[in-house]
């Protein structure tokens, strides 16, 4: 099927807006992004009226545990922190995550198309983290990447959680050897089984070891809880360490190391913003920060850490970030192609091009204005979002069934 969004103020993020611009769709996929007189529009599409709306990517959040903590519900739904086991590197949080998640409906209300779901921060390793498209029956029908990382966490977390059980690790010095001793095992692992396929010997796998390995080999980022400047530091040894790709989530206290993690070309997935300060470790919390790492050439990303801030939320940090000095560019850039580079999902998301999933949502007026609203939105081509104008309310296509 073809699909025409004609009339629009099309924001492509990667190139300059066009006004009365068509994004052209074919097959689920942009085929061309221009103005209306500039792009040939079969006579058999279907034609979606922009006119008066913005057209944007849809926004991708690059750090929450919709699905894998589900909104709404006790401990029932709560499946992203297997807080029995310090190294959880084996465990995947794609075989937690529940497609019916209200949160997943809130992600598209606010523009949402592709989340990374991400286990928790109890352990020092957490475990594998998936990259989704925020609408389908089944993770199947939804997944992007799996692994998209791995995750793990520095700090006030693990020590708390393990210091309550009387066990390694319950110091910060502890939660460091727990990360270290494991790649270090999986450094011998891959020399071993390295060595066992040239010999053409039997070699005995590890599940744990074979995604550090992973890691270790730099196709799988490290995406690593930190927060306060000296956990930041501590992730950059550990990363100098053992040569993996790192990516600072939260970065609280990442304006203080804004110049070293510039030079370093260590992106930061920032956030989240609009809460308390709860903790020790989030008490230099300021939205001043994206604009500070941005100014110093840090690449970063914003995230809601949903369910700590709801995701729909997520366009209203960046609207905040800009009153405290981000500039708009990168605040857009910040929940849309940034993410969409640091997690590898940028051959198919976070901009309007050609060769892209067709992603697209339409709003009311400009995202960054708390007014506007996501009227309509599509994923790969299909609406799975509209908001209703005489009914005052968002309406989710339903992925279980016809409607």
């Amino acid at each position: 099927m073809t699909v025409a969004i004609t009339g629009g103020y099309v924001v492509p993020v990667t190139s300059e807006p066009i006004e009365g611009g068509t994004v052209l769709i074919e097959g689920g996929r942009i085929v061309a992004v221009g103005a209306d007189a500039d792009v040939d529009v079969p006579d058999d599409a279907e034609i979606v009226d922009a006119s008066g709306t913005w057209v944007l990517p849809g926004f991708v959040e690059a750090h929450a545990h919709a699905g894998i903590g589900e909104d709404g519900i006790g401990w029932e739904g709560r499946d992203y922190n297997e807080m029995t086991d310090p190294n959880g590197a084996r465990l995947r949080a794609i075989d937690g995550f529940n497609p019916d998640d209200q949160g997943l409906r809130d992600a598209l209300a606010g523009g949402v198309t592709t989340l990374v779901a991400k286990p928790g921060s109890g352990n020092p390793i957490g475990g594998q983290t998936v990259a989704l498209k925020a609408w389908g029956r089944t993770v199947e029908d939804m997944l992007m990447r799996d692994p998209a990382s791995v995750k793990s966490a520095l700090g006030e977390n693990p020590k708390r959680v393990y210091g309550d059980q009387k066990k390694l690790p319950s110091t910060r010095m502890g939660v460091a050897a727990i990360i270290r001793d494991a790649l270090t095992k999986a450094q011998d692992y891959v020399k071993k089984r390295d060595q066992a396929a040239a010999d053409d010997k039997p070699f005995d796998r590890d599940n744990t070891m074979e995604i550090l390995a992973r890691v270790l080999s730099g196709e799988v980022p490290w995406c690593q809880h930190t927060h306060r400047a000296d956990d930041i530091a501590t992730a950059i040894r550990l990363a100098d360490e053992f040569g993996y790709r790192l990516v600072v989530n939260h970065g609280t206290e990442g304006h203080l190391l804004a110049d070293t993690l510039a030079e370093r070309g260590i992106p930061v997935i920032v956030g989240p913003l609009m809460t308390s300060r709860g903790k020790i470790e989030t008490g230099r919390r300021t939205l001043k920060g994206p604009g500070i790492m941005a100014r110093a050439g840090v690449k970063i990303a914003l995230t809601t850490d949903h369910p700590v801030v709801p995701i729909d939320f997520l366009v209203h940090q960046a609207t905040l970030c800009v009153k405290e000095g981000l500039d708009t560019d990168t605040a857009l850039r910040s929940i849309t192609i940034n993410p969409a580079e640091m997690m590898g999902l940028d051959d198919r998301v976070g901009a309007l091009a050609a060769g892209l999933d067709a992603d697209v949502v339409l709003w009311s007026g400009d995202p960054l204005d708390v007014m506007s609203r996501a009227v309509r939105v599509f994923i790969e081509g299909n609406e799975v979002y509209y908001y209703d104008d005489a009914k005052g309310e968002g309406i989710t296509k339903n992925p279980f069934y016809s409607e």
